[in-house]
């Protein structure tokens, strides 16, 4: 079975519309927390890491959100902004291999960045955050910014062609 998160052609993306996904900020109260949430993420880039964890989760493995750190070229960027319950937001997808992509959530409240968009199509990022998977369609990751919390204590970032913004 496809996951929502596989690579998809530009042209579908494109006739879907990045502005009728659904909001990640409605998917959160479905997270699996965990007693022993991650402390720490590999210090260098790990897209193999996330595609365990994916194939993992998509295959009825534990649920819990986990911190991964990928890299890869960006495919498509919702060009506004999206205020959710927990704020603005921005929304871009990246490839991590040629045939699967991930949608990314940045916390515009909680970075340091300038007005969004600060990424575009064919950028390459580096992406720090914490995945999570509330189902096949509802998957993503977000905690991309400097910020920790009481259920999440990994500081993300998105570095985007070199510039770092968390």
């Amino acid at each position: 079975m496809m996951a929502y998160a596989r690579l998809l052609p530009i042209s579908a993306l494109l006739l879907a519309g990045l502005a009728s996904l659904t909001p990640p900020a409605l998917s959160r109260g479905r997270h699996y927390e965990t007693s022993d949430a991650p402390q720490t993420v590999s210090a260098t880039c790990d897209n193999q890491d996330f595609i365990s964890k994916q194939l993992a989760y998509e295959n009825g493995g534990d649920k819990a959100d986990t911190a991964v750190h990928i890299c890869g070229r960006v495919l498509a960027v919702s060009p506004n902004a999206k205020r959710t319950r927990s704020g603005w937001h921005g929304y871009f997808y990246v490839a991590v291999t040629p045939t699967v992509s991930i949608r990314v959530v940045s916390g515009l409240d909680e970075m340091q960045a300038p007005a969004w968009p600060w990424v575009a199509k064919g950028d390459q990022v580096e992406v720090v955050g914490r995945y999570y998977f509330d189902s096949m369609r509802r998957q993503g990751i977000d905690w991309t910014h400097h910020g920790t919390g009481s259920s999440w204590h990994v500081p993300g970032y998105v570095a985007v062609n070199g510039t770092r913004y968390q």
